[in-house]
């Protein structure tokens, strides 16, 4: 008599969903205030996987986000912020070195929504609006090996990685992901 084969059993994995009200705004300059709010609120968050921005970038932010509008007339970046319903910026989702139908993405998220599936979110809808809106065919992007939250983000949004690199002298990944123009 044999005994009876048991299915092993999986546990869910709970997938976090950010408020629907959540948007992938265009960088835009009235986007200002709540942007610095955001890097100022995070900063110290930040400071602990990519290197802190400075006290010049917070006293000049004016001048750096004029910088960025600059960039994205001229087509060599383009940058979105995600804004809850009441306005407030809870991450950035921005495009970088675009030329010749790619661009490296980076993105951050604030603190207080890590974990519940925002920065998938994001890096997701950029990912459509690079396809469909910007007319991009592949996208690269970097983590540091110890920042495991990065690279399941960029996993699960379809990225695989394609090499390393070193990130503010820290190991890293490069990871590629070649978009689908969607019809």
């Amino acid at each position: 008599m044999s005994e009876p084969v048991s299915e092993p059993v999986s546990e869910p994995v709970p997938v976090p969903v950010p408020e629907p009200e959540l948007q992938l705004q265009l960088l835009r300059p009235d986007h200002g205030p709540a942007l610095l709010a955001f890097e100022l609120e995070n900063r110290a968050f930040f400071a602990r996987s990519v290197p802190d921005r400075g006290d010049a970038f917070f006293a000049a932010f004016d001048d750096r986000l004029q910088e960025l509008l600059d960039e994205q007339a001229a087509g060599t970046g383009i940058f979105h912020v995600l804004v809850e319903s009441g306005g407030a910026v809870v991450g950035r989702v921005n495009l970088f070195e675009v030329t010749d139908g790619g661009a490296h993405l980076g993105y951050r998220v604030a603190e207080r929504v890590t974990g519940r599936g925002v920065a998938t979110v994001g890096v997701h809808r950029l990912c459509d609006v690079a396809a469909t809106d910007y007319g991009l065919h592949v996208l690269s992007a970097s983590a540091r090996v110890d920042n495991v939250a990065s690279r399941v983000v960029l996993e699960r949004t379809g990225f695989v990685p394609v090499g390393v690199t070193t990130l503010s002298g820290h190991a890293g990944l490069t990871f590629s992901k070649h978009l689908a123009a969607r019809d």
